[in-house]
């Protein structure tokens, strides 16, 4: 039966394929695919509440597959991501249903690691990260072999800033695919987030030697390996890092700047730095933080009043932190105006838990 209706509706004999169906369905209402391939139908030809009704029958039926709820469940996800490409918001109705046709599978099959992943990509297409978050989750928990589970898992965690589920499930990752990059990518961006430099060096470097084909993600790569060395105070392989990257992408505005602030730190190639933190702000001059990273190599370079014109240009921009206000301190401290440096680090204090350092600056009124 199911034979002949699918031929008809290949040939466009839609209504005949309906009817078909439908009649057999009245003597053998038990038939389970015959209701999948109906409420295909039905919603081929603008049926829509018919073919929500079928469906949910069908995904109700334990005697129907669960490959075929699958891909009913996942043509709803296309049709969602499509309709999001499109004006950026589904239509809540078939949103609504389709996350009702995955919560009755999951009940149906909780172990079953592919239906999860089928309401992970759902989610992801509604832009629900938080819950697509947990879907994939589920499906590692339960067993999936689908690496395209554990590197959206991942992905999501990275955005969300869950550093500690991304290393810890990044690991879980290695053991069952030690070739795949991406894994060593987010381990040693986990890793790096949270200050383990030691760690993430070592992933890094591993997916570097994995990513040979892949001069893009090399650079990357060497970007973050700059900013790893450097926290493990290996200052050499740092900067061999950093000039890697540059080597590449010679204008990345986030290499250039984490390049010249270090250098600045350090004061050390001090000309360099001034170069490649000018080029930044060259490109980007209304960024608070290249803005910051300029003024603090002018400070380094003992060029006061340029980094203090330099800095009141970050003040005057959104996205202020801390750091900002105890540099601008700093600066007018050099310049002799000590009131107004103490009036900068009680702002940057009051924008900060780690503030012993900015304490004692206040309380002695000088810098240390």
């Amino acid at each position: 039966v199911m034979i002949v209706a699918e031929s008809l509706a290949q040939k466009g004999q839609q209504r005949k394929a309906i009817e078909y169906l439908e009649k057999y369905l009245v003597a053998h209402p038990e038939g389970g695919s015959a209701k999948l391939l109906l409420a295909g139908l039905y919603r081929d030809t603008g049926r829509e509440k018919e073919s929500r009704d079928l469906t949910m029958k069908a995904v109700a039926d334990p005697s129907v597959d669960v490959n075929s709820k699958l891909i009913v469940l996942q043509s709803y996800a296309s049709q969602i991501s499509q309709q999001m490409a499109q004006q950026r918001q589904p239509d809540t109705e078939l949103a609504s249903f389709a996350v009702s046709v995955y919560e009755a599978m999951k009940q149906q099959y909780a172990d079953d690691p592919n239906v999860h992943i089928a309401g992970g990509n759902l989610y992801i297409a509604l832009r629900r990260k938080a819950d697509a978050e947990v879907a994939f989750l589920n499906a590692i928990q339960r067993g999936s072999a689908s690496f395209e589970a554990w590197q959206n898992l991942l992905a999501l965690e990275a955005e969300g800033g869950k550093f500690d589920s991304l290393v810890f499930h990044s690991e879980q990752g290695m053991e069952i695919f030690p070739n795949q990059a991406m894994l060593y990518y987010f381990n040693g961006y986990g890793n790096l987030s949270l200050h383990q430099y030691r760690e993430a060096i070592s992933s890094l470097e591993r997916d570097k030697k994995l990513s040979t084909a892949n001069p893009g993600l090399v650079h990357d790569l060497n970007s973050m390996l700059g900013d790893a060395y450097n926290g493990a105070k290996e200052y050499a392989k740092s900067d061999q890092a950093y000039d890697e990257a540059l080597a590449y992408r010679p204008n990345d505005p986030m290499v250039l700047n984490n390049y010249s602030y270090y250098l600045a730190l350090r004061k050390e190639h001090l000309e360099k730095a001034e170069g490649m933190a000018a080029q930044v702000i060259k490109d980007e001059p209304n960024n608070s933080t290249y803005l910051d990273t300029y003024a603090w190599v002018l400070y380094a370079r003992d060029k006061f009043k340029e980094a203090r014109k330099v800095m009141e240009q970050a003040l005057a921009l959104p996205g202020l932190s801390s750091v900002h206000f105890e540099h601008y301190g700093d600066i007018l401290f050099q310049l002799g105006d000590v009131e107004g440096a103490v009036k900068q680090w009680e702002k940057a204090r009051t924008m900060t838990t780690d503030h012993e350092a900015l304490d004692r600056k206040i309380a002695n009124r000088r810098l240390y």
